[in-house]
C-alpha cells in the first residue's frame, strides 16, 4: 500500500434554482394556454385517442382472429406476427412521445429470430418487448380512449362555455321551461336559465377562468402517458445490460485480437529476426572453427544479439502482463510512475486486493493515460490515485495540469486497445465506466470506475 499526498480538487455545487414566487406562478398560469407545449400535448391526446381506438381493434381482431383460426396451422404463426406487430406500435408511440411530449424513449433491442419456423415462433412468443408493447396497447384502451375521451370532452365543454356569448347572440337558441314559456337560453342548470346578458357573460367568465386550468389537466394526463410509455416501451435495465454485454464482449474480442496481432508482429519483426541473426552467426563460427580459423568475434556478436533478444522478450512479456503485478497493483504502479517522463504523485489505498483481471486493466489504463499526458497534455505534473469508490468498486483517477480540451469518447465507440475509446471499451468489458472532465485550459481528470472482482 502506497500513500502520497495529492493536490486536492475543488468541487463546487451547482447553484440551485430559487423557489417559485407568487408572481412566477401567476405568470406560468397565464402563459400556459398559449405555450407551444400545451398545444403539442393537446395534439398528443387527440392522436393517442385515435390510435387507441385503432389499437383496440388491432388487439381484438388480431389476437381474436388468431385464436379463432389457431385450430389450423396458420393460426399460430398469425398470432406470432400480431404479437411482433406490437413492436411497430411501440415505435410509433415512442416517436410521438419524443416529438409531442419532448421525452425521448430508448428503444429496446431489435428482435432476433432463431433459425427455422419453430425457432421463429419460439423467439416471437418469448420476446419480452413484444409482450410489453401488447400490454401497453391494452392500457391505451383505458388511458388513451376512456381517459382521453373524458379529457377531450372536458376541453370542448370549457372552450364552448368560454365562447358561449357568440352562439347565444348569433343563433338565438330557444328553450321552453316547465310553464311553456320560451326563453332565449343557450343552456340551463335545473330551473336556472342563461337567458340574459349578465348571466351569459358570467358563465363565459367562468369558462374563461377554467381555460387557464385546462393546460394543467392536459399536462397531468400527458404525464401519465409519458410514464406508461417509459415503463412499457423503453429498454429495461436487463435490455441495457444485454446490449452492454454484447458490446463489451465484442470489444474484448477485438482487444484480444489486436494484442495477438501486436505480439505476432513484434515476434516476427524483432525477436525472430535476432534469432535468425544469431543462428547465422553461429553457423559461420562453426564453419570458421572447422577451417581452423578464429571465430571469437562471431561468437561475441551472437552473444550480444542473444542478450538483445532477451531484453526484447522481457519488454514483450511486460506488455502482455507486467511481472510487477505479481506483487500487487501498488508496486506495479510505483514502477510505472517512476519511469514516467512527467513527475507523478501516486496514491494507492486498497484494503482489499482486486482480482488479477481488474489489476491488469487498471495498470494498462494508467499507462495509457500517462502516455497521453506526456504526448498531448503539455503538462509538467500528474497525479494518479487508486482508491475505493464503494464496497464493490474502485476509482482509478489520473489528473494533470495540462491544457485540457480532451473530448470524452463517444457512447458505444468501438476502438480496441488504444485511446480513450479503447480504455472505455476495456472498462465496459468488466461492467466499469470511464468519465472525462477536461475544460479548456485544464485540468484534465479521467476517472475509471472498476469492480473489485470479476464481473458476473
Amino acid at each position: 500500500m502506497t500513500e502520497t499526498q495529492a493536490e486536492p480538487t475543488l468541487v463546487l455545487d451547482k447553484p440551485t434554482a430559487p423557489p417559485p414566487t407568487g408572481r412566477s406562478v401567476l405568470s406560468a398560469v397565464l402563459r400556459a394556454p398559449i405555450q407551444a407545449r400545451t398545444w403539442k400535448e393537446f395534439g398528443y391526446l387527440i392522436t393517442a385517442f385515435v390510435l387507441g381506438c385503432l389499437a383496440v381493434c388491432y388487439l381484438f381482431f388480431g389476437f381474436g382472429g388468431g385464436l379463432y383460426v389457431s385450430i389450423f396451422l396458420i393460426g399460430i404463426p398469425l398470432l406470432a406476427l400480431v404479437l411482433l406487430g406490437g413492436r411497430v406500435w411501440g415505435r410509433i408511440y415512442r416517436a410521438l412521445c419524443r416529438a409531442l411530449l419532448g421525452t425521448p424513449v430508448e428503444a429496446p433491442p431489435a428482435f432476433t429470430s432463431q433459425r427455422g419456423l419453430f425457432g421463429f415462433l419460439k423467439s416471437a412468443f418469448t420476446d419480452r418487448a413484444s409482450w410489453r408493447a401488447a400490454l401497453f396497447l391494452l392500457a391505451q384502451f383505458v388511458l388513451g380512449v376512456v381517459v382521453g375521451y373524458v379529457t377531450l370532452v372536458t376541453v370542448a365543454i370549457v372552450v364552448f362555455t368560454a365562447i358561449s356569448p357568440i352562439p347565444w347572440a348569433l343563433f338565438e337558441p330557444v328553450n321552453i321551461d316547465e310553464n311553456g314559456v320560451e326563453r332565449h337560453s343557450l343552456m340551463q342548470f335545473g330551473s336556472f336559465y342563461v337567458d340574459t346578458w349578465p348571466r351569459v357573460l358570467l358563465v363565459s367568465a367562468l369558462g374563461i377562468v377554467c381555460c387557464f386550468a385546462l393546460p394543467w389537466l392536459v399536462r397531468g394526463v400527458c404525464h401519465l402517458h409519458r410514464l406508461l410509455t417509459v415503463w412499457l416501451l423503453a429498454a429495461t435495465v436487463r435490455d441495457r445490460q444485454l446490449v452492454e454485454l454484447r458490446a463489451s464482449r465484442r470489444a474484448a474480442v477485438e482487444d484480444a485480437a489486436a494484442t495477438l496481432r501486436r505480439v505476432e508482429r513484434d515476434l516476427h519483426d524483432g525477436t525472430q529476426a535476432r534469432l535468425v541473426t544469431i543462428a547465422m552467426a553461429l553457423g559461420r563460427a562453426e564453419e570458421r572453427i572447422a577451417a581452423g580459423g578464429d571465430a571469437t568475434d562471431l561468437i561475441a556478436d551472437a552473444h550480444a544479439s542473444s542478450k538483445e533478444a532477451l531484453t526484447e522478450l522481457r519488454e514483450l512479456v511486460r506488455g502482455i502482463h507486467p511481472p510487477a503485478l505479481e506483487l500487487g497493483l501498488a508496486p506495479a504502479l510505483e514502477t510505472l510512475t517512476a519511469r514516467s517522463a512527467v513527475p507523478v504523485e501516486l496514491r494507492v489505498h486498497l484494503p482489499q486486493r482486486p482480482s488479477p483481471a481488474i489489476e491488469a486493466i487498471a495498470y494498462f489504463s494508467v499507462a495509457e493515460l500517462l502516455t497521453n499526458v506526456v504526448k498531448h497534455a503539455h503538462a509538467d505534473r500528474a497525479w494518479v490515485s487508486v482508491l475505493p469508490d464503494s464496497i464493490r468498486t474502485i476509482a482509478v483517477t489520473v489528473r494533470d495540469n495540462g491544457i485540457g480540451g480532451v473530448l470524452p469518447p463517444a457512447e458505444g465507440a468501438r476502438a480496441a486497445g488504444s485511446g480513450l475509446a479503447g480504455l472505455a471499451a476495456r472498462a465496459r468489458a468488466v461492467d466499469g465506466t470511464l468519465s472525462v472532465h477536461s475544460p479548456t485550459g485544464g485540468p484534465t481528470v479521467v476517472t475509471i470506475l472498476l469492480p473489485k472482482g470479476d464481473p458476473q
